[in-house]
């Protein structure tokens, strides 16, 4: 058959996909990935259902590949992912055409619903989408995490680490394959391990895996602020491998919201992890997200928040307008900040970030990077900085000068700076 599986939402998702990709082909099927395009026998729906604008856009996809199938334009159609593990029972009944839905964790079950042969061996083998000299790799499942606003321990389950070895093992078939950057996720980096043994193993996790000599990059995402292991810190500002970037989700700033969030640390204990970032790498990257609109948040908390970034100056930021979700403890709240409130919060945040951003990029203007070029376009390269995380992050766009293989890296003098993006030429 030919099989296309489309993606929705985070990056575990796609992970998620490639190892069902990695099984079908072997089983001797076309496989395609998010190809609009192909005349696909199966589609094959992986859906993302953390807040309502994903639910909203999941059920669209649905919608229209069940249309398709009506109209004999689709043999076969399959809803997984964590939209289905939520409303399984619902889409049923308001999407019948869909042949099955599966949840998370049904990757041997869809495999053989399609006729096909799950292969045991093939379980921690994967087909990458992504471009070839980088890669995702998943480190743990699930949460154990209590945040008021989340629906990822409901839907995922409690945190379930792999192995080191396994780890090891996944990340030097990934690095043997072309991967010079492996990108380590999770819903919380920061337990990684404790599960294995009472001992957070994100400091071990790094150490095995830069002594693999075909790995240039680790970079890591999704690191819960409380209870980080400062081991960590003290890896990245000694291990040229390790990159100078974090991603830490605070959410917000304010000790009544964090409080009612269920966060477990205060404004204090935050601004003294961040800090201590900041003084033991002076360069590092911090990206964050934050969450505006939260049931009860005030103008004056939103000032606070508000004033927080101004004055921390993130080097990276999303933030999210709150949504109630279903099986939350805030989900029982009275969601009282009108929509139109929030997304004025949004809108200023995101204009105070867009001006930070742009001022942190001119100070790079005269500045030397080592850059990985991720594509060539016609009048330039595509590249990131150790800064920079693919798709989410800056990209540094490279005058062809000289001829750049895409992969590998080189030396880039940055010349100017927009909000988002800089412009470089190559250093022969």
């Amino acid at each position: 058959m030919n099989i296309n599986i489309i993606t929705l939402g985070c990056s575990k998702n796609l992970v998620d996909s490639e190892y069902l990709l990695r099984q079908f082909k072997f089983n001797g099927h076309n496989v395609f990935h998010d190809d609009t395009e192909v005349e696909a026998d199966m589609v094959i729906l992986n859906t993302c259902g953390f807040i309502l604008d994903a639910k909203e856009e999941s059920i669209t996809q649905i919608l229209h590949y069940a249309d398709l199938k009506s109209r004999g334009k689709l043999k076969k159609l399959i809803v997984m992912g964590c939209l289905s593990e939520r409303y399984k029972d619902d889409l049923r009944n308001e999407i019948p055409e869909v042949d099955a839905y599966f949840g998370v964790w049904d990757h041997r079950e869809i495999i053989q619903f399609t006729g096909s042969r799950y292969y045991t061996e093939l379980a921690n083998d994967r087909l990458v989408t992504t471009l070839s000299h980088l890669a995702f790799l998943k480190i743990s499942e699930g949460c154990n995490r209590s945040c008021a606003f989340c629906a990822i321990p409901g839907i995922r389950g409690r945190q379930r680490s792999r192995s080191l070895d396994d780890l090891e093992e996944e990340a030097a078939n990934l690095a043997g394959r072309g991967a010079k950057e492996i990108i380590l996720i999770a819903q919380d980096l920061t337990n990684y391990g404790i599960d294995l043994g009472g001992k957070k193993l994100l400091p071990e996790l790094l150490r095995q895996l830069s002594a693999n000599e075909d790995i240039s990059w680790l970079r890591m995402h999704y690191a819960y602020p409380s209870g980080f292991p400062e081991e960590v810190i003290e890896i990245m500002a000694n291990d040229p491998k390790v990159c100078r970037y974090m991603d830490i989700p605070i959410q917000h700033i304010n000790d009544r919201i964090l409080t009612s969030m269920n966060r477990g640390h205060s404004r204090k204990k935050l601004e003294e992890l961040l800090l201590k970032f900041r003084t033991r790498i002076p360069d590092v990257a911090l990206r964050t997200t934050l969450m505006v609109g939260y049931p009860g948040e005030t103008e004056a908390e939103f000032r606070e928040l508000y004033d927080f970034v101004k004055d921390f100056r993130f080097d990276r930021l999303g933030v999210f307008a709150y949504s109630h979700e279903d099986g939350t403890a805030a989900g029982k709240m009275k969601d009282d900040v009108p929509e139109e409130v929030k997304r004025e919060r949004v809108d200023q945040i995101m204009q105070l970030q867009q001006d930070i951003s742009l001022d942190i990029n001119q100070s790079k203007i005269g500045k030397v990077f080592k850059v990985l070029i991720d594509s060539e376009e016609a009048d330039h390269y595509i590249g990131r900085t150790e800064f920079d995380s693919p798709e989410v992050d800056n990209e540094v766009l490279v005058h062809k000068k000289a001829k750049l293989p895409v992969g590998e890296f080189c030396n880039v003098k940055i010349n100017y700076a927009g909000e988002f993006d800089l412009f470089g030429d190559p250093v022969l």
